[in-house]
């Protein structure tokens, strides 16, 4: 189990009432973000304590790896220089009564910040170009203490063991509806010349025979040697949903 940290101003309450985290993948200039990237590391069973505000507001369990999924619709205008395609994470999200103030009691977590990406400053303010980071165990106990006895069940290993079963999940199903909706688009588009809009429609309903071609003379991911099928995604070297309508018909 591993215990995270993340601040979610803009998207508290998106993400979650729906249960999810969600970040691009880079930058808005297109440089790698390691805050971005921790999306990836985290595991169902990791806890989740979510800053919003100057609170800690939110314990969470991870109930999935991350997976490619579309910027939620329901982030409206923020974020409006993120990518539309990003990291989610399944997060089974409790809101706490006892919304901590970290600020209050820095004589007790300034002993425990991490020397490097800690989520807080030594004044107590958070560090909002932190969007996800791992925090250390000691820091994470300290921080439960002071939540009291509704974080204690987030703590325990069993408890957080079961509490993810049965329910990991990585899929690319979220991208599938993002390319239908953009489908749509296409199909409704009256500046683009029928005979043009079928065969773009044609292709990206190919996509489905494209994956089965594929998944007939490859039988693993060569670069990671993996062989479950819900794990692998065939895929074009630049995705359709990235094309051009002059690109998706060549």
């Amino acid at each position: 189990m591993r215990c995270w940290w993340v601040n979610q101003n803009q998207t508290f309450r998106q993400e979650l009432a729906g249960g999810y985290l969600w970040s691009p993948k880079r930058n808005a200039n297109g440089a790698r973000n390691p805050f971005y990237e921790s999306m990836r590391e985290v595991s169902p069973g990791d806890v989740v304590f979510s800053f919003v505000d100057t609170r800690v507001a939110a314990i969470g369990i991870a109930q999935s790896y991350c997976w490619e999924s579309p910027k939620p619709a329901e982030f409206g205008e923020a974020g409006q220089n993120w990518e539309n395609i990003g990291w989610k994470v399944r997060v089974r999200f409790t809101t706490l009564l006892n919304k901590v103030r970290p600020k209050d009691h820095m004589d007790v977590l300034r002993t425990v910040l991490p020397d490097r990406y800690s989520p807080l400053q030594a004044n107590g303010n958070g560090v909002q170009s932190i969007y996800l980071t791992e925090i250390e165990p000691n820091f994470a106990e300290v921080l439960a203490g002071l939540i009291g006895a509704e974080a204690r069940p987030f703590m325990s290993a069993v408890d957080v063991a079961a509490g993810a079963a049965g329910d990991r999940m990585v899929t690319g199903d979220d991208l599938d509806i993002w390319e239908r909706r953009l489908e749509e688009r296409v199909a409704s588009d009256a500046a683009i010349a029928e005979t043009d809009r079928e065969a773009i429609i044609r292709a990206r309903r190919g996509q489905g025979l494209f994956k089965d071609r594929v998944m007939a003379i490859e039988k693993a991911c060569r670069i990671t040697g993996v062989t479950k099928p819900i794990h692998l995604v065939a895929g074009h070297c630049k995705p359709w949903r990235d094309s051009s309508n002059e690109e998706r018909l060549d």
